[in-house]
């Protein structure tokens, strides 16, 4: 990996000519990043268009890393841009939970993971012209017993609707959660100490 250009605030992104370009719209990540400093001017926003498909046969990891490559893939960049894609899945028994299709499903989704330990797994590419490093992130949840009531009202606030899995660590659905191994920003999909030590590879130091 290149170690010529040692970065260590978002100023010195701009004095290097270089921009970190998010390839993903979600406003969680946008956030995340935010938090660390990587924000607008110094970060771009660019969606990536991939096809989030991953062959039979590929276990968490390999299907998250898989996904999360080709995000990086499709992503059009110029020569000082670094690209970031990720992609977060949720896994119950190594069956993979996407976003619910409507309330019914969600509610199934959510009754299916109530006092039991899921899996959420980040795949993470770094994209510097033609070098890529992807490596992934996994997390245990525990939920709690929570009664179909409260899981119903919690769907009814909408949140769970685009959060694969059908909950937002983030939001209300902290509290269906009884507790995590492992790192909290990786359930909400960008596993900040992960990005970190796979960005100092490239000479991008945040800390």
């Amino acid at each position: 990996m290149p170690e010529n250009c040692i970065i260590s605030t978002p100023e010195d992104l701009k004095n290097k000519n270089i921009k970190i370009v998010l390839a993903s719209e979600s406003p969680r990540r946008k956030a995340l990043l935010a938090r660390i400093g990587l924000k607008e001017p110094y970060i771009e926003i660019r969606a990536s268009h991939a096809e989030e498909y991953a062959p039979p046969g590929l276990n968490p990891r390999e299907i998250v890393e898989k996904i999360s490559r080709e995000k990086a893939e499709a992503v059009s960049a110029a020569p000082d841009e670094m690209i970031i894609a990720a992609d977060t899945m949720v896994f119950l028994d190594n069956l993979k939970l996407g976003k619910p299709e409507n309330c019914d499903d969600a509610l199934n989704m959510l009754l299916k993971l109530q006092g039991r330990r899921h899996t959420v797994r980040t795949g993470v590419t770094i994209r510097r012209d033609n070098i890529y490093l992807t490596d992934s992130e996994q997390t245990d949840v525990i939920f709690r017993q929570a009664s179909r009531d409260e899981l119903t009202r919690y769907i009814a606030t909408g949140e769970p609707l685009d959060k694969a899995g059908a909950y937002g660590i983030q939001g209300r659905g902290a509290l269906l959660v009884e507790r995590i191994d492992g790192d909290y920003t990786n359930v909400i999909g960008l596993p900040l100490p992960l990005l970190s030590r796979m960005l100092a590879r490239f000479g991008v130091i945040l800390l």
